[in-house]
């Protein structure tokens, strides 16, 4: 029988994965056991939703404003996962700077968003 990992090797494994890696295997394991990702976090984020909308807009903008010190690559990688576009598609947003990524999104997704961009080196703004 094979040996069960163990949750460190499993986060282990899960670090070394590229943005488009992890995004193939959360499609993977929503097809294998019939569920989606996007519930869990809608469920934990609608207090954050609701807070916000007390403080402020409720729909904004993902701006993608510069490649600050990264390469393209990881960029349009990341443009690509979060965007849903093809990679050339993903890499016209990415060469014409500035450029919305996403429009009419809650602040708490634009900020997921942007965290995943400035985590390549790009500079990304919220509006």
């Amino acid at each position: 029988m094979a040996e069960k990992l163990t949750k460190e090797q499993i986060i282990d494994t899960l670090k070394q994965m590229s943005v488009l890696e992890l995004n193939e295997l959360v499609k993977a394991v929503e097809e294998e056991f019939g569920v989606t990702a996007a519930a869990p976090v809608g469920a934990v984020a609608a207090p954050a939703e609701e807070e916000a909308v007390k403080k402020g807009p409720t729909e904004v903008t993902l701006v993608l404003k510069g490649l600050g010190s990264a390469s393209k690559v990881p960029v349009i990688k990341a443009v690509q996962a979060i965007t849903g576009l093809g990679l050339m598609d993903a890499k016209k947003l990415v060469d014409n700077l500035p450029a919305n990524i996403k429009e009419k999104i809650s602040p708490v997704e634009a900020e997921a968003h942007k965290k995943t961009l400035t985590d390549t080196g790009a500079e990304a703004e919220i509006k």
